[in-house]
C-alpha cells in the first residue's frame, strides 16, 4: 500500500505543507497550513470509479493500466511544531 506524507513546513515567507517536494502554496499561519495539509490528506481517502490511466516512465516509456477506484493511499499529516 502506498504511503503519502503531507509535512507542514516553514516556506516563502510563511507555512506550507508538502508532499514530497512539491510545496502548496503558502500560507499565514501554521494552523491555516495544516487546515489545508488535513483537508488534502482527507480528500486522498475519497474513493471513486475504477479507471483506465496513461503515465510516463522516468525513462520516457508511457503504460497503460486499469486502478481501482476503491485503491486508496494510507494518508498521514507531519507537523514538525
Amino acid at each position: 500500500m502506498t504511503k503519502l506524507v503531507y509535512e507542514v513546513v516553514e516556506h516563502d515567507g510563511g507555512w506550507a505543507y508538502k508532499l514530497g517536494d512539491v510545496f502548496s502554496e503558502p500560507y499565514p499561519t501554521h494552523d491555516a497550513a495544516r487546515a489545508a495539509a488535513e483537508k488534502a490528506a482527507a480528500e486522498q481517502q475519497l474513493g471513486g470509479r475504477d479507471e483506465a490511466i496513461e503515465y510516463q516512465d522516468r525513462d520516457g516509456v508511457w503504460h497503460e493500466e486499469q486502478v481501482s477506484g476503491g485503491d486508496r493511499p494510507e494518508v498521514e499529516v507531519k507537523d514538525g511544531e
